[in-house]
């Protein structure tokens, strides 16, 4: 698990599809934020898990970068491909 999300091609692949869809008419993430910005209203249980399910790979993917800039990431783990 720890190589999966230490790897970039696979979070990028996860934010890029997991994180944006579905794609029509807008991203589904971008939709929620813009819900949550504008106070929520009407936002069930079920619309927050919806949210952090969208989520979880723009975090892993700032968590990536951040690792990456500060220099606590190794090459070796991030381009690791088993």
């Amino acid at each position: 698990m720890k190589a999966a999300i230490n790897n970039w091609r696979f979070v990028i692949l996860m934010s890029l599809t997991l994180g944006l869809a579905p794609f029509v008419p807008e991203p589904h993430i971008w939709g929620k934020i813009k819900w949550i910005a504008g106070g929520a209203k009407g936002m069930a249980a079920l619309d927050w898990f919806d949210f952090v399910f969208h989520a979880i790979p723009w975090v892993l993917l700032i968590r990536l970068s951040v690792l990456q800039l500060t220099g606590k990431l190794k090459k070796e783990e991030a381009l690791d491909v088993k």
